[in-house]
């Protein structure tokens, strides 16, 4: 590892930095238990073991409603170009997680809705997510975690004057 002066420190104990550390780690200990799940289904564990779902896939879970969505809302929501979305789809498509249906309100739109497997997938990784939350607290303590976790919300959501981020689906206005 390279060594940094005490001058420059700062570019690699920034909170930015540490937050996306924490987030790899974390989505790093999430794939490692959906490979290692029995109730995820069993081609994706299998895929999650040998490293072939990474953490893209984790990241459209955290996007797609249980009702579905447009592709371009689902973009928009993770906060990515609809071409790179569309790849993503695609994949999680060809696992067999989700599916393009036709939307009921516009016959020339076509939503991305989970498919069975998928709804047994994002059981699985709900329970991940769990666990990995479990153990973050016991290596912090739950007093640093409940602050970690306060202080994030209020962060993601922003102030008065903070544009609304593409991953807040709370504060995105609805596309129509």
């Amino acid at each position: 590892m390279p060594v940094f002066g005490p001058d420059e420190r700062w570019r690699v104990t920034h909170l930015g930095r540490l937050m996306g550390h924490a987030l790899r780690r974390f989505d790093e200990r999430v794939l490692w238990l959906m490979a290692h799940s029995a109730q995820a289904p069993l081609a994706l564990s299998n895929l999650a073991a040998r490293e072939q779902v990474g953490a893209a896939i984790v990241h459209i879970t955290r996007h797609l409603p249980l009702g579905g969505a447009r592709l371009t809302e689902l973009a928009h929501s993770a906060g990515m170009s609809k071409q790179a979305m569309g790849d993503l789809v695609d994949q999680c498509e060809a696992w067999g997680l989700v599916r393009r249906e036709p939307d009921p309100h516009d016959r020339r739109a076509r939503r991305i809705v989970f498919t069975p497997t998928g709804l047994d997938w994002l059981q699985a990784l709900q329970r991940a997510v769990a666990q990995a939350e479990r153990e973050f607290r016991a290596a912090v303590g739950d007093a640093v975690a409940t602050v970690v976790a306060l202080g994030l919300e209020a962060y993601a959501e922003g102030g008065p004057t903070a544009r609304p981020a593409a991953y807040n689906v709370r504060s995105r206005p609805r596309a129509r």
